[in-house]
């Protein structure tokens, strides 16, 4: 069934020389869609956000990045056309959306495919390419697997499931006695276990453990492996939530990937020069994407 498109604010798109801007909502999914002036059929980039409420800009209630508006910037600028959108739980819940305990990261999956099938069937783009930023990758993977994409880009994506992601950088942080119940609980969790009530330091409610226990236990490399169409992976050695072997497993995972390290890099996509250098970045809007990033994305997109 191919979604129902709103066009919303239409009469107030943002038109300039170099871009338009409209507003849409495709099903129940807010987006922005900005495609470059004076081109008349671009490839187009369906930006897929990190973990968290995050919002179509790529920022969060407290944290404030702008990581997918400055990616979108970059990419129009180089006549790439993109659509970025609000994930579920960014604001007000909808009521589309059913109950927030009945969610589960398959429904993410569900609106990137919804999203990609209305780029596919509008027949204004060149060609379709999918670019996940962190748990985007793995909803990117997990597109993939249901309709065809031209291109597709991770950035700063992990390898391992998002449970044993999570529970490698908490035992970095806690000392072992703090950490060992978190851990356990986790194994819990992932096993399909309720933990009630959750240990201190994981304020997951016991009626939430379902729908984090499908996030935790989806693993990329198989899905990966599948993949036949081309791949750009893209990570950084200043990446304090992820190591170097999540990047190393993925281009293994896809032998025919591209694939870009920069070690200034952080998990924001910008170059830092510290540990709280890259804290700092967290919610720094106006920091500049890596400029070799921009160039790599931009090039493999744009591609014939």
């Amino acid at each position: 069934m191919r979604a129902l498109v709103t066009w919303l604010l239409l009469l107030v798109s943002v038109a300039s020389a170099t871009a338009h801007e409209s507003r849409l909502r495709i099903g129940a999914i807010d987006a922005v869609l900005t495609v470059p002036s004076d081109i008349a059929k671009p490839p187009v980039a369906l930006l897929i956000a990190g973990s968290g409420s995050t919002d179509h800009d790529g920022n969060g209630p407290q944290l404030k990045p702008a990581t997918l508006k400055k990616l979108s910037e970059q990419l129009v600028a180089r006549g790439i056309a993109t659509l970025r959108y609000d994930k579920r739980g960014a604001g007000e819940w909808k009521k589309e959306f059913g109950r927030p305990e009945d969610f589960r990261f398959k429904d993410y999956v569900g609106d990137a495919t919804a999203l990609i099938e209305y780029l596919r069937g509008s027949g204004k783009f060149a060609h379709v390419a999918v670019v996940g930023h962190s748990e985007g990758g793995l909803v990117a993977i997990l597109a993939a697997q249901r309709v065809p994409i031209d291109r597709l880009v991770l950035l700063a994506t992990a390898a391992r499931k998002q449970g044993d992601l999570l529970k490698a950088q908490l035992e970095k942080q806690l000392p072992p006695d703090k950490f060992a119940p978190i851990g356990k609980a986790i194994d819990d969790i992932m096993a399909g276990q309720i933990v009630n009530p959750p240990p201190a330091g994981l304020a997951i409610a016991p009626a939430m453990q379902p729908a984090i226990a499908s996030a935790f236990t989806e693993d990329p490399i198989d899905p990966m492996k599948k993949i036949t169409g081309l791949v750009l992976i893209v990570a950084g050695g200043r990446d304090h939530q992820l190591a170097r072997l999540d990047f190393l497993a993925l281009t293994t995972a896809d032998f025919a990937a591209k694939s870009l390290w920069q070690p200034d890099m952080n998990h924001l996509l910008v170059d830092v020069t510290d540990a709280a250098d890259d804290m700092a970045s967290y919610n720094e809007p106006e920091r500049s994407l890596d400029p070799d990033l921009i160039d790599a994305v931009a090039g493999f997109i744009s591609q014939k």
